[in-house]
């Protein structure tokens, strides 16, 4: 179903051009993609795939070029030596097309027979990334990685050799199936067709879920009923552009969990003994339950969701009240203000009138991806893809420079979107695993079964009790159809939401609709053999993966908006949703910038009953900030500014203990104009200075700087080399 979505996606998403040639990058990578979509559902271990193969594709071209400096190849990446004694550099165009070409491919389907080695689709994925190779002219019988010989092929075979020894070694545990090695939860299952009680959970933190069988987002059947946290312990595999300086190590039942930019902790429960929804938490999760009301396209509620009023969100909340302000708790949606004017065209854009509970539907299932999932990493792969093959897509990085040939394009923008994603694993994966924080499923079918928390005068008042809103959470009455035969039901609670899996026999004829069922029988839109992805979920992937991708898409491009203005996605009626019926009209997902497409998907996991609030915002502010971290690392890498601690040729490495003056005293054979440039440990410039050398000493004021470890770059006419230095500020 997905090679459906996605040819419809491209086609839809503006004017596209047809695709005479694709560049070698490319094809590549919808190999990889497709090997995604036949793979378990893991974000994680696919973010790193989408990576390493983006990386391996990047160096098997910097090692051609005389600006970019590779990755990996000849480099120390994480620790990690990667060995590069060079090789011979064609000396006409088409020859080098061709080295290039031989490199990448190699690399790359020695990479991913690895990687997709043992996985549940491997009877299709291996065949076919035999055949691609194949059809390619490439003989998959050389194996030989001696490129001393001048063999691109075997260069080619070396690179990947080395990129799955890395691997091995880089905090993932591939080698054990990226299984965990101390992560206990500490809930017990939730059986979710028993609809039992859960009054004895920590409602803070993650409960694994209990299926007859569980069914994952790419559609493969798990054994054993419970599936295990997907990579609670990511946080120690080796990122691209993330800091150490914003690191912090938690030690927790012996192991130490990596946390990067540390948000804090999420909302915890709170006793309420009046308004409940003055505990965040309880308003939180109160949220998802109101807008699981908004799943009925028969609710008579339509809504514009064109650019005209979706989009344009100015700032994101960061205070209880702002969050209050930001989301709309009874109609759904965002503070988005619209967009007045295409900027292309310079004309409004048309609105489009739905009903909301389509729209909500659709978001549901288009962000999650469905069945046969290239999961969200992969997901904003396509959305590249799309956007490089609009004919009006300018294809120079920032939107400034030389135009670059297709090749580099793509391997510099599946290089950016690649680190970010990967970066954006390891981020988040790591908050998930250190706060590992409750889903909504958990946390309101456990409010459900404590009572209500606002009238402590009823026999059903419980201060860690689901708030009372009127239309929404009220406590069943004798008379009520749901009172029971017997009114057995009677001062429990219930929910006028989204009736659940329960009421879908027939998912082509059936729709579940909006009605009062039993609050703790509470369900997300989502198909019943799925619920809810096996991990915490403070704080949102898809969240934090679409922000960061928005942000390398901009910034890539030069332009926050989809070429053209607009970006679109067709939905045919009745032809759409996957696990009932839907949508009950067509319709156009739409738009304007890059960041609307991720703000969009944020939302769509409240309505698919899947985060709250407080899940959704902190990823879309560190998105942003992986993003733009990323971009700049690779600008670095991509104008060779970018160094390594494997670069040191000068001596003495130089410490300085200074606390007075803050003056690093460096000498050296240097003459004349000499450049001094100091870099941050992940290759952000923090100083730079050129001097007038008319002696072989001198110094540079690093007052602006903390402790840490430093590179210091000098460029003169003698030599252009590199040190680590050891800034101690006392």
């Amino acid at each position: 179903m997905i090679r459906t979505l996605l040819c419809v996606f491209i086609i839809c998403l503006g004017t596209v051009s047809s695709i005479s040639q694709e560049s070698i990058a490319r094809e590549w990578n919808e190999e990889l993609l497709e090997a995604i979509r036949n793979d378990f559902a893991r974000p994680t271990v696919h973010a790193r795939n989408l990576f390493h193969t983006s990386a391996l594709m990047y160096d098997a071209w910097a090692i051609f070029d005389d600006t970019a400096v590779p990755l990996f190849l000849g480099k120390s990446f994480g620790g990690f030596q990667i060995p590069f004694d060079g090789i011979a550099i064609p000396d006409n165009e088409a020859d080098l097309e061709a080295a290039r070409n031989e490199v990448i491919s190699y690399a790359v389907f020695r990479l991913l027979m690895h990687r997709f080695d043992g996985s549940p689709g491997e009877d299709d994925t291996l065949p076919a990334l035999e055949a691609k190779f194949a059809e390619l002219s490439y003989d998959a019988s050389f194996t030989d990685t001696d490129y001393s010989t001048g063999s691109y092929a075997a260069l080619g075979n070396y690179m990947a050799e080395q990129m799955i020894a890395f691997g091995l070694q880089d905090g993932s545990n591939e080698d054990f199936d990226y299984g965990n090695t101390s992560y206990l939860p500490v809930n017990d299952p939730l059986v979710l067709d028993v609809y039992e009680e859960t009054n004895d959970i920590d409602p803070n933190r993650w409960q694994p879920l209990a299926f007859e069988f569980f069914i994952d987002q790419s559609g493969n059947v798990i054994p054993g009923g419970v599936p295990e946290f997907l990579s609670p312990e990511w946080g120690q595999v080796t990122p691209f552009a993330l800091s150490e300086e914003d690191l912090d190590i938690f030690p927790v039942n012996g192991f130490d969990y990596y946390v990067y930019n540390d948000p804090g902790a999420p909302s915890l429960i709170q006793d309420s003994d009046g308004n409940a929804l003055e505990d965040p938490y309880k308003w939180g999760f109160g949220l998802v339950a109101s807008w699981s009301k908004h799943l009925d396209p028969a609710d008579g509620v339509m809504i514009d969701i064109s650019p005209a009023s979706i989009g344009n969100i100015q700032s994101y909340p960061t205070t209880f009240e702002e969050y209050q302000a930001f989301y709309d708790f009874e109609n759904g949606g965002d503070a988005s203000i619209g967009h007045d004017v295409n900027p292309v065209t310079g004309q409004p854009y048309p609105t489009q009138m739905v009903p909301r509970g389509d729209y909500a539907r659709v978001l549901a299932e288009f962000w999650a991806d469905g069945p046969d999932s290239e999961t969200p990493p992969g997901h904003w792969f396509t959305i590249l893809n799309y956007v490089n093959d609009n004919p009006l897509t300018v294809k120079k990085i920032g939107g400034e420079g030389e135009t670059l040939s297709d090749l580099e394009w793509d391997i510099k923008t599946y290089f950016l979107l690649g680190a970010a994603m990967h970066d954006s694993a390891v981020n988040t994966w790591g908050l998930k695993g250190y706060y590992d924080y409750v889903r909504p499923i958990s946390a309101l079918r456990y409010m459900a079964g404590k009572g209500q928390s606002d009238d402590n005068t009823l026999a059903n008042y419980d201060p860690h009790g689901l708030p009372l809103i009127d239309g929404l959470i009220e406590v069943i009455q004798v008379g009520d159809p749901l009172a029971g035969d017997n009114d057995e039901f009677v001062g429990d609670l219930k929910m006028n939401v989204w009736k659940g899996p329960d009421y879908i026999n027939d998912p082509d004829i059936d729709v579940a609709g909006v009605d009062w069922v039993y609050a703790n029988r509470w369900w997300p839109y989502q198909r019943g053999t799925f619920v809810t992805p096996p991990f915490a979920g403070y704080i949102s992937g898809h969240s934090t993966f679409s922000r960061a991708a928005a942000e390398i898409l901009a910034l890539v491009t030069g332009d926050p908006f989809f070429p053209g203005g607009v970006g679109t996605f067709e939905v045919v009626q009745n032809e759409f949703l996957v696990f009932e019926e839907g949508p009950s009209v067509n319709m156009t997902l739409q738009w304007a910038t890059y960041k609307d497409a991720s703000d969009q998907t944020s939302l769509s996991r409240i309505w698919g009953g899947i985060h709250p609030p407080i899940d959704d915002i902190p990823g879309r502010i560190l998105g942003e900030q992986i993003g733009q971290d990323v971009y700049e690392r690779g600008l670095a890498y991509f104008s060779g500014a970018a160094l390594s601690t494997e670069e040191v040729t000068l001596t003495p490495v130089t410490v300085f203990p200074n606390p007075v003056n803050d003056l690093l005293q460096i000498s050296g054979n240097y003459q004349g104009n000499v450049s001094f440039t100091v870099y941050s440990i992940d290759g952000k410039r923090v100083l730079s200075e050129t001097k007038q050398m008319t002696s072989n000493n001198t110094t540079l004021n690093v007052e602006k700087l903390t402790t840490g470890i430093y590179f210091l770059a000098i460029v003169d006419q003698v030599q252009n080399s590199s040190q680590t230095v050891k800034i101690i500020k006392e």
